[in-house]
């Protein structure tokens, strides 16, 4: 059916009992952002906060807050964009299965953008400050635009077939920014406006860029598709909501004006960059202040009975959590089509995404090797395709394996997928560092703002090892170490002293943590376990998997924070006999990770108390 508007599809979740009003008023400061984070916890319904404090808009959160609700949202068109997904991927598809493909020209037909009469969206004009203030942590620099569509156009070849449509983050108000007149816009390396702002600029003329908020669903998930080359966002969204986006060409020439969004923001890009941030953000930490584009607003547009769409990131799960499943549905059947010999690849939410892809992949290249002659050997040339595709060009470790060697494994069950990896790979061969690279913008691990490196683990072949499930009886750490807790199979956690900041001076020396691996024997108990995280608290650490995947993968920067027991460079390949030891612990120039203010939380408890305007909702 798809919508023609965000309203329409308010009525839709409210009709079937998916939506629940909250009627009593709330502060788009830190309180509507913590009543959503606690429904999302719960696997609650949208919601749609009636009474904002500030603002006449009612804001509209936990939209795809499960996963069930996504595909609810979208459930008429998914068969359908799957298919014409795999066709653009791989086109020959079409005649070997005409069945399956017989309903996707249709589909190509509606997906295409349409001229706007009635224009609804430009109804209003008001100013910035008018905007819902939404603020989502305590020591976020201002207010957000959190579920914002970027729109620009490619300045040397103007129109929607060419057009980027990205979810790129908006900060509305604080830090340097002229109040109604600047905010604030952080797009990160690998982004399609990048490629549009830089056309600009050779061309010495300002990126013209709109801003929408709202509108069908479709337009928010096509922002944050990964989408195969040559596919624009705008077309994938007109195929995900079985009808064109509606666009206005303004006189006068600049990007087009989608004519369903609830609101539009105007603007050009201004020939110099402001401080941005701090920002509460999906790695579980602040993303801190740092210099980056603002736009001059002209004009700040909204349709009558507008509704103000948002989301909360943070530490995951969160809402993005559903909105990357649903992504990683659409995605997966085409994954084997873009990288030869892939099966599947798992970016791991609960490790920030970025952080850490699972990958499963067929060895091809020499089928008469003997089993003495087992290695990874194409799993490396697909680590590096994997590395060179978009947004998993951010990934800091890739762990991959041969399908052939288990192909019952499901690259979803990541103790399992863990499990195998850790008992194959040889600590000596498996490891493939990748220095002086980029790494996620948001990520503070690395050497620089989204400078790091990478590691690529690949394991094949028959078990190596046993896995230790619990620590074995009479186990004595090394001197320095202490309390150890077993993570997942082979995986220790313990805590060391605290982190020492070196200077410069020192580089070249060896620090505490390789200097206790070059003095550890390989007969001590503690290379039972191949793995050994470093970290501040290993109780917590241990407590889940996913407490595990969140400090080992968003605390280390593996060229820096891997070392080895029996660690040696051969060929110029680093390697080590015994146990590796990930540094995971908090670092100087490491950003804050993210907490409530207790005062806040203590108001939403009294109203989510028995009888309460938000009883029975967490």
């Amino acid at each position: 059916m798809g919508y023609p508007s965000l309203r329409a599809c308010v009525e839709d979740l409210e009709r079937t009992d998916q939506l629940r009003r909250i009627d009593v008023e709330l502060d788009p400061r830190l309180e509507i952002a913590e009543v959503q984070r606690r429904t999302y916890a719960a696997g609650g319904p949208a919601l749609l906060f009636t009474r904002v404090r500030g603002t006449q808009f009612p804001m509209l959160g936990n939209l795809f807050g499960t996963l069930a609700r996504s595909r609810f949202v979208f459930r008429d068109a998914l068969a359908s964009v799957e298919r014409l997904l795999e066709l653009k991927v791989d086109p020959s598809r079409a005649w070997k299965r005409p069945l399956r493909y017989a309903g996707v020209p249709w589909t190509a037909l509606t997906m295409l953008p349409k001229p706007a009469r009635a224009l609804p969206v430009l109804a209003n004009e008001i100013s910035l400050s008018a905007l819902p203030q939404l603020v989502s942590w305590p020591d976020d620099g201002g207010a957000f635009i959190t579920l914002p569509q970027v729109y620009t156009e490619d300045p040397e070849s103007p129109g929607p077939m060419r057009a980027n449509l990205g979810m790129y983050r908006v900060q509305l108000t604080g830090n340097d920014y002229e109040r109604d007149g600047q905010v604030g816009l952080h797009y990160q390396i690998h982004r399609g406006i990048g490629v549009h702002h830089q056309a600009a600029l050779r061309r010495g003329d300002p990126l013209r860029v709109n801003i929408f908020v709202g509108g069908p669903p479709a337009m928010a998930l096509a922002a944050v598709m990964p989408l195969p080359e040559g596919l624009p966002e705008l077309l994938f969204a007109g195929a995900l909501n079985r009808r064109g986006v509606r666009l206005h060409t303004p006189v006068g020439g600049g990007p087009a004006i989608h004519a369903d969004a609830d609101f539009c923001i105007t603007g050009r890009i201004e020939p110099f960059l402001l401080p941005e941030g701090p920002f509460g953000d999906h790695l579980g930490y602040y993303s801190l202040r740092h210099e980056f584009p603002v736009l001059r607003v002209e004009h700040v547009y909204h349709r009558n009975g507008a509704i103000w769409p948002f989301t909360v990131v943070g530490r995951p799960p969160q809402e993005d959590t559903s909105f990357g499943a649903l992504i990683g549905e659409l995605t997966s059947p085409v994954i084997p089509s873009v990288v030869n010999g892939v099966h599947a690849v798992h970016a791991v939410d609960a490790a920030g995404v970025h952080p850490l892809l699972l990958a499963q992949g067929s060895e091809r290249y020499r089928p008469y090797a003997s089993q003495d002659e087992v290695r990874p050997e194409e799993l490396l040339t697909q680590a590096n395709a994997i590395l060179g595709q978009g947004q998993m060009s951010l990934a800091k470790y890739l762990l991959i394996v041969d399908r052939a060697d288990a192909p019952e494994l499901d690259i979803h069950d990541i103790p399992a997928f863990f499990e195998h990896v850790l008992s194959r790979f040889d600590p000596r061969r498996d490891l493939h560092f990748q220095t002086e690279t980029t790494i996620d913008t948001l990520d503070y691990s690395g050497s620089g703002l989204h400078r790091g490196s990478k590691l690529v683990l690949a394991a094949r072949g028959p078990k190596r090892r046993e896995l230790p499930r619990d620590l074995p009886p009479g186990f004595v750490l090394p001197d320095g170490l202490r309390t150890p807790r077993v993570c997942v199979p082979g995986v220790l956690a313990v805590a060391g002293p605290p982190y020492e900041h070196r200077p410069p001076s020192a580089a070249g020396e060896p620090g505490w943590l390789e200097r206790l691996c070059a003095e550890l024997p390989l007969s001590h108990p503690i290379n039972a376990f191949p793995w050994v995280v470093l970290c501040d608290d290993p109780e917590h650490c241990a407590r889940s998997l996913n407490n595990f995947l969140w400090t080992t993968f968003t605390r280390s920067n593996p060229a820096s924070d891997i070392q080895g027991v029996g660690a040696g460079i051969r060929d110029k390949h680093w390697g080590a006999r015994g146990a590796l030891f990930i540094d995971a612990r908090r670092k100087p120039g490491h950003a804050p990770p993210l907490i409530e203010d207790p005062r806040v939380s203590a108001r939403i408890d009294r109203l989510a108390a028995k009888g309460g305007p938000l009883s029975g909702l967490f």
